[in-house]
């Protein structure tokens, strides 16, 4: 069994599609299973326990027929039995009918006609449950799997000595997160939270927790958000995780993980650290799973800097 899925999107949207391969993998344990995704979301895979193959293919760049071409020659000589497509799309359902692969599987709506096995779209579940529903397609009739990373022991091993170094492996920790969110960006979503509200609530903190340690994840996105927080708390901790392996593995290590909306959110989800996650524009119920340790908190505006602080402390504390 051969098994090529189509995931359009960031790093948070690949996450969300691991319960989906993970079942797959389930139900056909000798599967080959291959994705197709932009060179932006190739990083994801590197804590998926179920994918062979990682082929990249940016589709929203102004691919010229012959990219695609290209890419219709490269999933045809890999014979797979079955495809899986994300997202409704005239031009990927017509795609792989041009592959020639005989089960091709999506969604109902836009493209459909070129499929041969369809599934409702339903957009209101949790994200990870709206892709679970394709594997309908393959007569997998089971309830979405909780989502799953599986961390690389050398990452594993980085955190602790990462832990060790910050002085962390005694007390714990907290872990803030912001602006760390290549997908926010390219849908031009509000996400970010202002510095001066994260350093009222570190201050809340500290002063009610003060042998908790305070640590922020720097990544290549939130350079200046960083620098900016530590002019108005110099007392915490920075961590700076040079790939999606090692940050999951801080995460895993953490007490609670204080994290506005992004592809860490979803990490922290996996790894089952308590969190709490702040949204603006987008229903929390689309991103978090039901379950008491992810906590979430909608700005009444959808403009995620008109949280108060006031009303995130009250979920620390009242959580």
């Amino acid at each position: 069994m051969r098994v090529v899925a189509l995931v359009p999107g960031g790093i948070g949207d690949q996450i969300l599609f691991f319960p989906t391969l993970d079942d797959l993998k389930r139900y056909y344990p000798n599967a080959q299973l291959d994705v197709v995704v932009e060179p932006r979301s190739k990083a994801a895979y590197r804590v998926s326990k179920s994918v062979n193959e990682v082929i990249t293919f940016d589709f929203k760049d102004r691919n010229s027929l012959a990219d695609w071409g290209n890419l219709v020659g490269a999933i045809r000589d890999r014979e797979y039995d079955a495809a899986i497509a994300v997202g409704q799309s005239w031009l990927v359902g017509l795609f792989l009918w041009l592959t020639g692969i005989p089960t091709r599987i999506g969604y109902q709506g836009k493209g459909s006609i070129f499929l041969t096995n369809s599934v409702p779209f339903k957009p209101s579940q949790y994200g990870a449950a709206v892709y679970h529903d394709l594997v309908q397609g393959l007569g997998i009739d089971t309830l979405c799997p909780e989502l799953a990373v599986n961390v690389p022991k050398p990452d594993i091993e980085w955190s602790q000595k990462e832990q060790t170094r910050l002085k962390l492996h005694e007390t714990g920790y907290v872990l803030i997160n912001d602006g760390f969110n290549q997908d926010s960006q390219t849908k031009s979503l509000d996400t970010s939270y202002p510095v001066a509200n994260w350093q009222q609530i570190i201050q809340d903190f500290q002063s009610k927790q003060p042998d908790l340690p305070m640590v922020v994840v720097k990544g290549v996105d939130n350079e200046q958000f960083v620098r900016s927080l530590l002019e108005y708390s110099p007392q915490i901790k920075v961590t700076a995780p040079s790939d999606i392996g090692k940050l999951a593995a801080m995460i895993a290590g953490a007490n609670l993980m204080l994290t506005t909306d992004s592809a860490p959110l979803h990490l922290s989800v996996a790894v089952q650290t308590y969190t709490i996650a702040l949204f603006g524009p987008t229903e929390p119920a689309k991103v978090l799973p039901k379950n008491d340790k992810f906590l979430a908190i909608k700005s009444p505006t959808d403009r995620t800097a008109d949280i108060s602080p006031k009303a995130v402390l009250e979920k620390i504390w009242g959580g």
